[in-house]
């Protein structure tokens, strides 16, 4: 009798610990292991924008629908983390060149300057080849505010700064329904954004790419 409430009791534990494990197993197989970022206690997802690329195209979020893309905030005459940025950027371009289900999204903070034929010239002497690769360009106001609002993203005119702009070297996770993405951290928070000035964060965002794949 004893034996048998003994096998009772174990298939119970077992039961029960199946229930609470093969979720989160199926999870992680999954990809959906990745923390969505909240605003106001609301999944964030990028809001609507339209813009210019290096091609004179006009691209919008539209065009990223049912793609993993990833997002960051340069301008071409920078001299100091942009042009690390881009080699990482490169990294992404090169693990998915031949996959056109993810894209990069480069919005320039100079749009003044940075015309469709600048940023033609510069994906040109920076070997940018990536078709989903878009360097963005139009209107300034509604840069800043997808930088700043939209994705949490600092830039800011500074005419004291050598270059006269300052923004973060991060890069930014879109996942195909929109939604800004990361992995999570040692004590399960997100990570929120990947520093583009380290590989290998560039190398994690390359894996969580394939999650979301």
């Amino acid at each position: 009798m004893k034996k048998q409430q003994y096998f009772i009791g174990l298939a119970f534990i077992i039961l029960v610990f199946g229930i609470w494990a093969i979720p989160k197993i199926v999870d992680r197989l999954s990809g959906t292991d990745l923390a969505f970022i909240e605003k106001n206690e609301v999944k964030a997802t990028v809001p609507a924008f339209s813009f210019t690329n290096q091609n004179g195209k006009t691209i919008s979020n539209k065009d990223f629908e049912g793609k993993v893309y990833v997002v960051e905030f340069f301008f071409t005459t920078c001299t100091s983390i942009c042009p690390i940025m881009t080699e990482n950027m490169k990294l992404v371009q090169e693990a998915f060149n031949a996959n056109a289900n993810v894209g990069i999204a480069s919005f320039s903070i100079d749009p003044q300057y940075d015309s469709p034929e600048v940023l033609k010239k510069y994906a040109e002497q920076r070997n940018i080849t990536k078709p989903q690769w878009h360097l963005l360009t139009g209107n300034k106001d509604k840069i800043y505010e997808l930088a700043n609002e939209g994705f949490n993203l600092y830039v800011a005119q500074m005419p004291e700064n050598p270059d006269g702009f300052e923004h973060s070297g991060y890069f930014a996770l879109v996942d195909q329904k929109g939604f800004i993405r990361s992995r999570l951290d040692e004590n399960e928070n997100p990570i929120i954004y990947y520093d583009g000035l380290k590989v290998d964060d560039v190398n994690k965002l390359i894996e969580d790419i394939n999650k979301l794949l």
